[in-house]
């Protein structure tokens, strides 16, 4: 689980060192507090892409640790073993520098993101607050229920053969073309290759090289804007701000019984000029972050414009040159280098096909299986969730043609009514349904994860009054089995947290940074009482506040 957190110079973070234990930890704060920022940091420790953006304005690099106890996690402990790195315990650091470039270790030993990437699916189960979007797609479906079944490495292993099958299919037809035939695919399929690996396209580069270029080529126009925002808004002598605090003043002439009947409109200009104070510094920030790089620029239209430029060449999306360029050197290895008898080629791509079989009908069972057990998890909580009269189920079809993952098609079937039929998840569903039927999917894959620490963040959108009271309840099921990290803007989850750790922003004229605090019992009952009533905390507030709080500790199911 996770031990320790510790981030230095990270987005509007100075310095924060947290110490987190087993159960579930409830992460709270105003919008737009940085509760996001827990996230980030701990996403850096576990391989996500560094930016020069994540160091905090001023600093020379961010530098992220968080220690994890692995005591009780084999899977971690033995791919540390296996890379002879020390197994006692697990500490990760990353430093991140203002040109971007980050640098990482495990135990003390440089790694890469690939690494930290591989390490961390062992340590951190990640439920985002769009994981409903992703259950649109059967995909997902099918990854769920594989990960339910446990089997992902006999899946990988399907993959493998049914690539090796359709070569060697592919190697057959070849072998029977005549000699010129075969000469001259060898002849492209070596051109093709050689200007493929010239590229080095990289899986995922492409994305980036065009959200790169966008940033890159609108830098100019975006520092112009910004700067004629400020000017509206910042200017000493003109600006918004300005105008704003002089209107203060002379309100502030007012006599004493004048200023009492216009107290109200007094504290919301002053409010205001606070948020406007707030806007100008982070459109500094924001400003001072844009970087003009006509050089950068360059290569990276040009790196773009070999790519697509191939692409047509083979009539594919640029995204799929990466896939292309494994095919065709695969093709190319077999053909240059492969058996030169027919027979037994033949041979071999009978034996491939009768074990990609038997190894996909072993995986279909095991699919079916899952899929009886996970319908019955999601539909149990469902009912929990206040959707008693929904059926779930988890259809697991045969295809019509073979795919490398098997032979098998997983799709999610709803009804949220009586007598209505069972039909595809995104044709059922409304926002609020889908909500719910997304956590109760989420619930009960987490139920059965072998992963110790589960970061929820903001699954609970879309929810309130009693469901987020049971949603609430699941998550500190969840947390008495391990580690349960969840972000939230509902006092009925947070109420049920075994502790909660409260994010605040301060700001002034000269910086802005983010605090996260511990709290105790007394501080619990002000932060849902903040939660449920806003700033100005009654003592009515304050006492829902505390019976929610006595409620949520109970440990007890409603």
């Amino acid at each position: 689980m996770l031990a320790q957190l510790s981030i230095h110079h990270y987005a509007i973070v100075d310095a924060l060192d947290l110490d987190f234990r087993k159960g579930m930890t409830a992460i709270t704060g105003e919008t737009g507090a940085g509760k996001s920022i827990l996230l980030g940091a701990l996403g850096l420790c576990l391989g996500d892409r560094a930016d020069a953006a994540n160091v905090r304005h001023g600093a020379k690099q961010a530098d992220i640790s968080a220690r994890f106890d692995i005591q009780a996690l084999p899977s971690a402990r033995d791919w540390l073993s296996e890379r002879e790195l020390d197994t006692e315990d697990c500490l990760i650091r990353r430093v991140v520098t203002t040109s971007g470039r980050s640098k990482a270790w495990i135990n003390g030993t440089p790694c890469t993101a690939s690494d930290l990437k591989q390490l961390g699916e062992h340590l951190i189960e990640v439920h985002g607050q769009h994981a409903h979007h992703a259950l649109m797609r059967e995909e997902t479906h099918l990854r769920l229920v594989d990960e339910l079944a446990g089997h992902q490495d006999d899946v990988s292993r399907l993959k493998g053969l049914h690539r090796q099958w359709q070569s060697l299919r592919r190697d057959i037809r070849a072998r029977r073309e005549n000699s010129s035939e075969r000469d001259a695919r060898l002849q492209l399929l070596r051109y093709q290759v050689e200007e493929l690996d010239e590229l080095a396209l990289q899986e995922g580069e492409l994305g980036q090289l065009e959200t790169e270029h966008t940033n890159l080529s609108h830098a100019e126009q975006s520092i112009q804007t910004t700067q004629h925002a400020l000017d509206e808004c910042g200017d000493e002598q003109h600006g918004a701000l300005t105008r704003l605090s002089s209107a203060l003043g002379h309100l502030g002439t007012l006599p004493d019984a004048q200023r009492k009947t216009i107290e109200p409109i007094l504290t919301m200009l002053e409010e205001a000029r606070i948020q406007l104070s707030e806007a100008v510094s982070d459109l500094e920030h924001h400003q001072s972050s844009i970087e003009l790089d006509p050089t950068r620029l360059a290569f990276v239209e040009e790196r773009l414009s070999t790519a697509h430029t191939i692409a047509r060449k083979h009539y594919v999306n640029p995204e799929e040159l990466t896939g292309l360029h494994a095919t065709l050197a695969h093709e190319l290895s077999e053909l240059d280098a492969g058996p030169s008898d027919l027979s037994e080629l033949e041979e071999q791509a009978q034996t491939v096909r009768d074990e990609w079989r038997a190894l996909a009908a072993t995986v279909s069972d095991r699919r079916a299986k899952a899929a009886i057990q996970l319908t019955a998890d999601v539909e149990a909580q469902l009912k929990f969730l206040g959707m008693e009269k929904a059926r779930f189920e988890v259809a697991v079809t045969p295809l019509e043609k073979p795919q490398p993952e098997g032979l098998d098609h997983v799709q999610f079937l709803m009804s949220a009514n009586p007598g209505q039929p069972m039909r595809p998840l995104h044709k059922v569903a409304s926002g609020g349904e889908l909500s719910r039927i997304s956590l109760a999917i989420q619930v009960a894959t987490a139920t059965h994860s072998k992963t110790p620490t589960l970061v929820f963040d903001e699954v609970d959108v879309g929810i309130s009054g009693a469901t987020a009271e049971i949603v609430g309840q699941l998550l500190r099921e969840l947390g008495g089995r391990g580690q349960v990290m969840c972000v939230t803007h509902l006092p009925q989850v947070a109420a049920q947290a075994h502790q909660h750790l409260h994010i605040e922003k301060q700001a002034d004229e000269h910086q802005t940074q983010t605090s996260m605090l511990l709290l105790d019992r007394q501080g619990r009952v002000r932060e849902l009482a903040r939660m449920l009533g806003g700033v100005h905390l009654s003592q009515q507030t304050l006492a829902h506040a505390r019976e929610m709080l006595k409620s949520g500790q109970s440990d007890q199911r409603h």
